[in-house]
């Protein structure tokens, strides 16, 4: 028999849309203990986006903590709850993704009762909730809680300016210089196909366009070179790590996403064949393809790989050869940016992206797709 656990959950959007963000944290029944805190600015969202986001994030923690538990979920959203518990159809297309998702968290758990409480008794996950739309309108980063969590008491409070700053408390440490190359062309990214973790070849244009990079990169004083370890990219990195006199390393954490049963179709291929899934994926950065990885969990990966070539080389300048996605998530951790920012960048093949890293956390994004070396 699994432990009794509250889960108590809010979200809120100051605009409708606007920027939102949500809260929720998990209780033990008996004594009303915080076991866990999740809160998330989202971005511009509407207020049930918000909601259903708090909820899931809430079953998640639970289901975390006891994946035998019997839940109470509280909320003061009436709308939320009702569509929840059966007694109301989800008839907004946008929120049907989101339902199935809380339906999956719900189903990952002993049992799970919805109730309805004013706000004034759901004041905790309000506040987390607020605090992610404040974060939401000032164009900063608010995350709290997901995979092994601490509860609050376990949390430090992070010295020294905020990581979205752009300035580090060491300003006499030199910052790690990560050169963040896309591979070259590949018969894919012509067609403009889905390309995730399938092994795939640079074209003819995909390996002149590499060597062109390692010239335009020679003067820059790369003293390391990584790579994700994916054909396209390793033979990238191969072309101008010879031209540079350097070694490769693989990083795993640096693949592409993967994109599972969409591998290899056009966007417009699956709005077509596949359009549930489709507004599944564009609603919520959490869900995944069919048998394949969410743009969420891509973009934590990309932050440890980040994590890890940092710590290797730390106050050095390393060429990163990459994909589009783990590119767009670093640009977007440099500035603060969500998720969903990802949707709203462009990266060329073989482009240049310049990130600083500092040694106590901040980032500074110096330049962005860059692309002056293919023109040569």
């Amino acid at each position: 028999m699994g432990r009794a656990l509250i889960v108590e959950a809010d979200g809120g959007s100051r605009g409708n849309p606007g920027p939102a963000g949500f809260g929720a944290l998990v209780r033990d029944a008996g004594t009303g203990e915080v076991l866990a805190e999740a809160a998330e600015a989202l971005g511009t969202a509407t207020n049930n986006v918000a909601e259903y986001r708090g909820l899931i994030a809430g079953l998640e923690a639970a289901a975390r903590i006891d994946a035998g538990a019997s839940v109470v979920a509280r909320m003061d959203s009436k709308l939320v709850v009702e569509q929840m518990s059966g007694r109301w159809k989800v008839k907004h297309p946008a929120m049907r993704p989101l339902a199935e998702r809380a339906k999956e968290a719900a189903a990952g758990l002993g049992a799970v009762v919805y109730e309805w409480v004013p706000r004034a008794e759901n004041a905790d996950a309000d506040a987390l909730a607020n605090e992610a739309m404040d974060a939401a309108a000032e164009g900063r980063p608010v995350r709290l809680g997901g995979d092994g969590a601490a509860p609050p008491a376990a949390r430090a409070t992070p010295a020294g300016p905020p990581s979205g700053s752009g300035w580090s408390a060491e300003p006499d440490t030199a910052p790690t210089r990560l050169v963040l190359l896309r591979h070259g062309e590949t018969p894919m990214s012509v067609e403009r196909r889905f390309a995730g973790t399938g092994d795939i070849d640079l074209t003819e244009a995909g390996r002149e366009q590499a060597r062109r990079a390692a010239r335009g990169l020679a003067g820059e004083g790369i003293e390391a070179v990584v790579a994700s370890p994916l054909r396209r990219t390793m033979d990238t990195a191969r072309i101008v790590a010879g031209e540079l006199g350097l070694e490769v390393e693989p990083e795993e954490g640096l693949r592409e996403t993967d994109f599972g049963e969409w591998e290899g179709m056009t966007f417009g291929e699956v709005q077509e064949r596949r359009p549930e899934d489709l507004a599944r994926w564009l609603a919520d950065p959490e869900a995944a393809p069919p048998g394949g990885e969410s743009l969420a969990a891509a973009v934590r990966r990309a932050g440890e790989g980040r994590d890890k070539v940092a710590a290797r080389h730390r106050g050095r300048k390393v060429l990163v050869v990459t994909h589009v996605t783990p590119i767009k998530a670093l640009v977007a951790q440099a500035l603060g940016a969500p998720v969903e920012a990802l949707y709203r960048m462009h990266v060329d093949v073989s482009s240049v992206t310049r990130v600083d890293v500092f040694s106590d956390g901040p980032m500074l994004l110096r330049s962005f797709n860059d692309t002056h070396h293919l023109e040569a």
